[in-house]
Order: C-alpha cells, then sequence, then structure tokens
C-alpha cells in the first residue's frame, strides 16, 4: 500500500491526482490533503479518502472542518503546510500554486521525502537549494510536468550524451493571432488553453509562453543540464512533449495523449506502469504533426527566462516573484495582458543578481522583486 499526501488537492492537479487514485485505491491511502479556500470540495474529499491530516489556508476553515471531522487532525496556514511536508509518506504530490509550495518542499527534502513536482515556481527561484538538500538527505524530486516527465522517460538514465533537449510548447491560445493586438485580451480569452485542462495563473503563463520559459529553468535543476542544452520548439498538436537529441543524433521523442493524469501516474507508479483509461492515439492523428522554432519577437517572455537561465543566482526568484505579481494583477484587471512581460522584464533590470546561501536568500529575492513588480504597476497605472 502507497500512502500519498497532495498539497493542493482541490486544484486541477490535485483533482487529477485523486481520479488517478481513485482507479488504483486498492494499493493506494491518502494520508494527508492541503488545499486552499475550496472548503467544500475539500470536505468531500475527506469524506471519501479518509486522510489522517489536512491542512487549509485559513484558520476559521479549520475549526469548522475540525468539528465536522473529528478523526482527522486539521491545521492551517504555512505552519500547518511545513508540518505536513514532514509526514513521513511514499510520495508528495506537490501541486500547490505559486512561490507557497517552498517551505513545504525544502522540509519534505530535509526528511529525504519524495516529491513529485507540479508546482514550478519553487524549484524555479531555489533549485540550487533543492539540489544541495537531496545531494545532503537523500531525498528525490519527481517530474509531474507533462514536459518534464517526457524528458525523464526519454533519458533512460543517461546524462553526458545529452547534446540538447527540446520542451515543446503549443503556442497558447494566441499563437495563430498574428497581427492581433493583444493589449484587449480578456481573462477568459487568456485562460481559454486550446489543448491542456490547467488552472488560471498556469493558463495564463502559457498564454505568453512565461510558463514555458520557468519550464526551461526547472529542465535545468531536475536534469541537472546546463543552460545551453535547453531549448523550446513550437508544437501545437501537443502530441509530443519533449524531445531529448543524443550526441550521436539520434532523438528520442516521448509521444502520448495530452492529459495530465498520464504524468501523475508514471510519478506515483514509478518504476511501474499504472493501466490508465485515457484515449489511445490513432496513426492518423500522428500524421500532421508540426514543428516550429518560437518567435522570441512575439514571445519575449522566452528570452527574459534564457537570460535568466543563464545568470542563475537570485535572478530566477525575481522572475517567478514578479510574473506572479503580474499575472495577479492582470486577472484583477489592473494591468493589460499585453503589459505582464514587460512589467517583469522592468523589475529584472532593477534587480542586482546574487548568490543564494539559503532559503532566506530565496525568500528575500521573491520578497523584493514582488516589492519592485507592485511600485511598476502602480506607475502604470498613474501613466493612464
Amino acid at each position: 500500500m502507497k500512502s500519498i499526501t497532495i498539497f493542493g488537492s482541490t486544484g486541477s492537479i490535485g483533482t487529477q491526482t485523486l481520479d488517478v487514485v481513485s482507479h488504483h485505491s486498492d494499493h493506494v491511502k491518502i494520508t494527508g490533503l492541503a488545499a486552499g479556500s475550496n472548503i467544500s470540495l475539500l470536505s468531500d474529499q475527506i469524506q471519501q479518502w479518509h486522510p489522517e491530516y489536512v491542512v487549509v489556508a485559513h484558520e476559521q476553515d479549520a475549526v469548522t472542518l475540525q468539528k465536522r471531522f473529528p478523526n482527522t487532525l486539521i491545521s492551517w496556514g504555512n505552519p500547518g503546510l511545513v508540518a505536513l511536508a514532514g509526514v513521513r509518506v511514499d510520495t508528495i504530490v506537490m501541486a500547490l500554486i505559486g512561490f507557497v509550495g517552498l517551505a513545504p518542499i525544502v522540509e519534505a527534502l530535509s526528511k529525504g521525502q519524495r516529491v513529485a513536482l507540479a508546482n514550478k515556481e519553487p524549484i524555479v527561484a531555489a533549485g540550487e537549494l533543492f539540489d544541495s538538500l537531496m545531494r545532503e538527505h537523500g531525498g528525490t524530486i519527481f517530474p509531474v510536468d507533462s514536459e518534464h516527465s517526457a524528458i525523464y522517460q526519454s533519458l533512460h538514465g543517461q546524462k553526458t550524451e545529452i547534446e540538447k533537449v527540446y520542451l515543446t510548447a503549443s503556442g497558447g491560445p494566441f499563437y495563430r493571432s498574428l497581427g492581433r493586438d493583444l493589449s484587449s485580451v480578456s481573462v477568459e480569452e487568456a485562460i481559454r488553453h486550446p489543448k491542456w485542462k490547467m488552472g488560471r495563473k498556469l493558463s495564463v503563463d502559457s498564454a505568453t509562453l512565461m510558463n514555458k520559459g520557468l519550464e526551461v529553468i526547472e529542465a535545468r535543476w531536475l536534469f541537472g543540464l546546463q543552460p545551453n542544452q535547453l531549448d523550446v520548439v513550437i508544437h501545437p498538436q501537443s502530441l509530443v512533449h519533449a524531445l531529448v537529441q543524443y550526441c550521436d543524433g539520434a532523438l528520442m521523442a516521448h509521444i502520448g495523449y495530452p492529459d495530465m493524469r498520464m504524468p501523475i501516474a508514471y510519478a506515483l507508479s514509478y518504476p511501474e506502469r499504472w493501466v490508465l483509461p485515457l484515449p489511445r492515439l490513432s496513426w492518423s492523428e500522428l500524421s500532421g504533426l508540426s514543428f516550429d522554432p518560437p518567435d522570441f519577437t512575439r514571445f519575449p517572455a522566452l528570452t527574459l527566462a534564457f537570460e535568466v537561465n543563464r545568470i542563475a543566482g537570485s535572478m530566477p526568484a525575481a522572475m517567478s516573484a514578479a510574473n506572479e505579481v503580474a499575472v495577479s494583477a492582470f486577472m484583477e484587471g489592473r494591468i493589460r495582458f499585453t503589459d505582464m512581460i514587460p512589467l517583469v522584464q522592468t523589475v529584472l533590470e532593477e534587480t542586482t543578481p546574487r548568490n543564494l546561501y539559503g532559503i532566506e536568500c530565496v525568500i528575500e529575492a521573491d520578497r523584493l522583486a514582488r516589492e519592485k513588480a507592485n511600485l511598476a504597476i502602480s506607475r502604470m497605472r498613474e501613466k493612464r
């Protein structure tokens, strides 16, 4: 029986993880669940899965749930998240949104835990720190992102023979919108991803291709690659999830139906594979695959991410934090779609790269970038 804790259980990845588990519940036990404020859905999950531990964002919700589920230990806030990350299980599924996942991941790795990672912002900000913790304490990070899972499966344990790794990108909802003025793009348009079912923040990042830039940085730390070994290719069909080019010219491609339950199941079942009731690709679907180099002029987020990946240090944390603030401001209607990446660029231009010596350095880089981003938003709004 495998024991699993899910951080972000009411979100897109969390609910899909529970869907995967439902097909294999005879050998999976849900030990813990952590969620934000969707208490109605979380209550249903507690009722179905009977976890020993639950964490919510707010104290009042914790009090309410504790009365309803007296046999479950329910806590709240960041201390609750960190404590839950230290509870020994076979796999922690980390699917929180944004930087909030940093402290729980640090705690989990410090306890030698296995983390199935779908929360990319913390590894972008603190990949160097995570790498050190894994070497010291024996914890592991297993990729859940479809692209990074595809890379993992294409590597076959090889590292020294790699020439180039390509992460594929659908291009998002505006890839074909040549000549369109994107300044008037609405939130609903931005989150309408053509292929993947994702959360709102991740969908907006996919529309700007910032998501792919973050994934490039994530891949560096997950697989111990150099920045010049990583590239992006636009693949609108989203059937090829990654390609690994070897030094002899061989190119390994991972092909699969675009459904996050596939990489989730692989992360939970590895080194085995679980049967999944997902559609199987037909040969006719593979006859029209296309690949294009990215347009760095139309998608400047990629340019920023490649440069930040080269510099490293505190710069990835600054970029990720500024982007979180920018996406939130866009979704709240305070800035336009086309303001987001220039805002991130402004923050990076005002940031001095620094070395990371521990979690405090990462937190400080994140804090300063958020301050700069919010000031930049105020200046933008004053000019209008």
